[in-house]
């Protein structure tokens, strides 16, 4: 759709704020003293017009989920319910009589052709524009977890999933593809990507996020936003900050973490994606750490976030994170009092309706009570926002703001991307007997079993927040909105001539073992069985993974650890997928299984991917962004271990504390052999740096990629340390009998930890340097001793470890995805 061209304002006149000649910082300040507090206020909140459908339940994508049944309901689930209701009862009209800073979710909240969403965008936006006295329009933002949540958008791998490439490139490139159907329908802000660094695998948002290593989620994190702000979107990183860390895996639970922790493992995610990736918006956590709710932390969101990494962007809270305030965390006596202390910590804005930040900050500010410094200082950061986005200009239109009405939201070109990442996302985890399935040397197959719950349900490639998993199952009349090939339907299009047959065994989740018997006789009549288990996402109790669907083991959901094992009874060699967001306990099965395979929700084209590893057409090289537990419960969820919480503190507790499979793991059908260790010097000072090369070689007869990690050990800190942590890496690709040197740049910022004084600092002592191919495979070591005077270091550090890759004559064939944003 092409713009008008530039015309005065709606109501007649042209104001100087809309002249874009002016400076922005100017043009903000003329609108300020331009407006009245309501007005101002008003540019503080929002509205979700498509609530209003909902008011009766709770909000779309969780409004027909039962309330789980636990001893809590009355104190948390029905607070939530009358903010859910309470906040689906204004009219936009009387909403936005003043203005209003957002609109939500236009897209995202009922199923919506292209047409029919920009038809209803500009009519929110004319509503707001003709309604109130000085016409400045709202910015509109939308969910993008696994790509546009809307209907008929790509749906892309889970993020769990983009930890597993190991690739910042591809990510890039798919979070600008996303940041481009966005904004081609008019959309100005997205709320993604998830920062947050697993700290407990039962947690339900574990498919939302990049994995448990803080540098991996930096890397990866910070690319999303390079892409996504690309496009002109502005992203909106969460949760900020320590959500994934609450107690018991517990959504929103509250989170037992000192300062020192969050600042050494949580928070570095965050910096990275200011620093390094441009973010221009926060959202802050729903939990409290050590009993102080993210929304009204000033700590946390204007010390830390604006003072010391200098963030000059906009917080939003996350959806009705303001009168939870009030309602679950009970630090404020009600919405308005919620609304005052959210906004002298540094909210801004408060998403997804007003209800904090409305009347009740006026009357503050009336009576005294609140200076009226606060209120601008908020709106000058959403005003300077829709600015920068054009919204201020004199000839911005609703319109107009649609670039392209005609814009397909799942093209050829996104399901390629989509393809691309699901394929470069699966982890083989052990070949067994039986991977791969085909090519020269392997048995010919008459008929394969397929099995499992995810062997016939495309629904459980996608993560709770697809428009698919989301929205869609209140309309089950519309499909998925997408044409998304089973595993079952890609097997038999990956294996021509193979008889492919299939049971479903169970479902996800429930108790029923009725289909057992049908599964196992599939598998004892095949020469071969394909066993697909693992997670169906949904909301709320609705899903086996996702917001709110917490586990409370590591066991696989329902019965389908049971269906395993009596598949693997039958004696035919039986290859395990497991399609999930999260790791399960995989003990029971390792060593009887003849393969297995993880998919981290691998979206879409998913199905092809994982049938294409199994075929062995593709050679998988993902690697895990998380560890695999052995047994369901009692290690430890993160390989960020000190001494005595990792496998090597053997003999002072019962639980062994080694997983079946370390982060950073994973194979290939072809052998990759690292050597020749080399480092440019023994000694570093504390504000040096070193290069670390080693040559990685394809001694197999395929080609490959290997994923290079490299990590260091602090031997003696004032504190208890990982006895490693992962501070570069490089996804290698080389063709057979090639060889490659890979060079990373350490410097010593990148050995920077808190101290107990709470002073971030590099200190001279002996640093042990790890390369390998993951966490539990590091045969190549080093000791470096770090030299000079203890530093305090602060945003300004190096972030990153740059890594290159070294041409070496006749290795022309080697390329490299370096794991570093610098």
């Amino acid at each position: 759709m092409t713009a008008p061209p530039s015309s005065p304002s709606p109501h007649g006149d042209l104001r100087p704020w809309q002249d874009s000649s002016r400076p922005v910082a100017e043009r903000v300040q003329l609108l300020l003293d331009a407006m009245t507090l309501e007005e101002k206020v008003a540019q503080l909140g929002s509205r979700w017009v498509g609530n209003d459908m909902h008011a009766d339940d709770a909000a779309p994508g969780a409004e027909a989920v039962e309330p789980p049944q636990t001893t809590d309901h009355e104190l948390i689930v029905a607070p939530m319910q009358d903010v859910f209701a309470a906040s689906g009862t204004v009219p936009l009209e009387e909403a936005s009589r003043h203005g209003l800073g957002q609109l939500t979710r236009v897209f995202g909240s009922v199923p919506l052709t292209v047409a029919e969403g920009v038809a209803e965008l500009v009519r929110q936006h004319r509503v707001v524009l003709e309604g109130s006295r000085l016409g400045v329009p709202a910015l509109v933002h939308e969910e993008c977890l696994t790509g546009f949540t809307a209907f008929g958008a790509t749906v892309y791998p889970a993020a769990i999933a983009w930890g597993a490439t190991f690739d910042p490139g591809l990510v890039e490139r798919m979070a600008a593809a996303i940041g481009r159907d966005m904004a081609a329908v008019g959309v100005h802000q997205g709320l993604s990507p998830v920062l947050d660094v697993v700290r407990d695998y039962r947690w339900g948002r574990v498919e939302e996020t990049m994995g448990e290593d803080p540098y991996l989620v930096s890397v990866l994190g910070a690319a999303y936003v390079r892409g996504l702000e690309s496009a002109g979107v502005v992203a909106t990183l969460k949760h900020f900050a320590g959500y994934s860390a609450s107690r018991a895996a517990r959504n929103h639970g509250p989170v037992s973490m000192g300062r020192r922790e969050l600042l050494d493992v949580v928070l570095p995610s965050f910096e990275a994606a200011v620093a390094l990736g441009g973010a221009r918006s926060v959202m802050n956590s729903y939990s409290d750490v050590d009993g102080v709710p993210a929304g009204a932390d000033a700590w946390l969101l204007t010390e830390v976030l604006r003072e010391e990494w200098g963030f000059e962007g906009t917080v939003v809270s996350d959806y009705w994170a303001v009168p939870f305030l009030a309602s679950m965390h009970h630090v404020a006596a009600d919405d308005a009092e919620a609304g005052v202390l959210a906004l002298r910590a540094g909210i801004d804005v408060e998403l997804p309706d007003t209800l904090g930040f409305g009347a009740g900050l006026v009357r503050r500010v009336r009576s005294g009570e609140l200076p009226e410094d606060l209120v601008d200082r908020a709106a000058r950061r959403h005003l300077t926002h829709k600015a920068q986005l054009g919204l201020l200009d004199a000839g911005w239109t609703p319109e107009g703001s649609v670039r392209d009405a005609a814009v397909e939201l799942d093209s050829a070109e996104n399901r390629a991307l989509a393809r691309e990442v699901a394929e470069r996302s699966v982890v083989l985890l052990d070949a067994g007997t039986a991977l791969p399935l085909a090519g020269e040397g392997r048995p010919v197959l008459g008929r394969v079993a397929v099995v499992g719950p995810c062997a016939d349900d495309p629904r459980t490639f996608m993560g709770c927040y697809a428009f698919p998993n989301h929205v869609l199952p209140r309309y089950p009349e519309l499909g998925l909105g997408l044409e998304v090939p089973t595993a079952v339907d890609a097997l038999r299009a990956e294996l021509p001539g193979v008889e492919v047959v299939h049971e479903r065994g169970c479902t996800v989740l429930g108790e029923d073992r009725s289909g057992f018997a049908a599964a196992v006789e599939a598998a004892r009549g095949a020469d071969l069985c394909v066993a697909l288990v693992g997670d169906l996402a949904g909301l709320f109790g609705n899903g086996s993974s996702g917001e709110g669907c917490d586990a409370p083991d590591l066991r696989l959901p329902g019965v389908q650890a049971d269906l395993l094992q009596e598949l693997l009874a039958t004696g035919t060699p039986v290859v395990v997928v497991v399609v999930s967001g999260r790791p399960y306990a995989l003990g029971e099965v390792h060593g009887a299984a003849a393969g297995l395979v993880q998919a981290f929700m691998p979206g879409e084209e998913g199905g092809a991917a994982i049938a294409g590893v199994l075929s062995g057409r593709l050679n998988p090289a993902g690697r895990l962004p998380v560890q695999v537990p052995r047994t369901p419960g009692g290690q430890p969820s993160t390989y960020l271990q000190p001494a005595l919480g990792s496998a090597g503190s053997a003999g002072i507790s019962t639980l062994d504390a080694t997983p079946l499979f370390a982060f950073g793991h994973g194979r290939s059908y072809t052998s990759f052999e690292l050597g020749d260790l080399q480092l440019s010097s023994r000694t570093m000072g504390t504000d040096g740096e070193l290069s670390v090369q080693v040559t990685v070689r394809n001694t197999g007869e395929r080609a490959g990629e290997e994923v290079v990690q490299l990590y260091l050990n602090d031997v003696v800190a004032q504190v208890a340390r990982p006895l490693q942590a992962l501070t570069g890496f490089a996804r290698v690709a080389l063709e057979p009998g090639a060889a490659s040197d890979v060079r990373f740049t350490v410097h010593a910022d990148r050995t920077a930890y808190t101290a107990p004084d709470l002073r971030r600092i590099v200190e001279p002592g002996d640093v042990q340097v790890l390369v390998g191919t993951s966490a539990a495979e590091l045969p190549l070591r080093a000791t470096v001793r770090v030299t000079g005077p203890v530093r305090t270091v602060g945003h300004d550090r190096v972030l990153t470890t740059p890594v290159e890759l070294v041409p070496r004559e006749a290795d022309e064939d080697a390329r490299v995805v370096a794991g570093s944003v610098a």
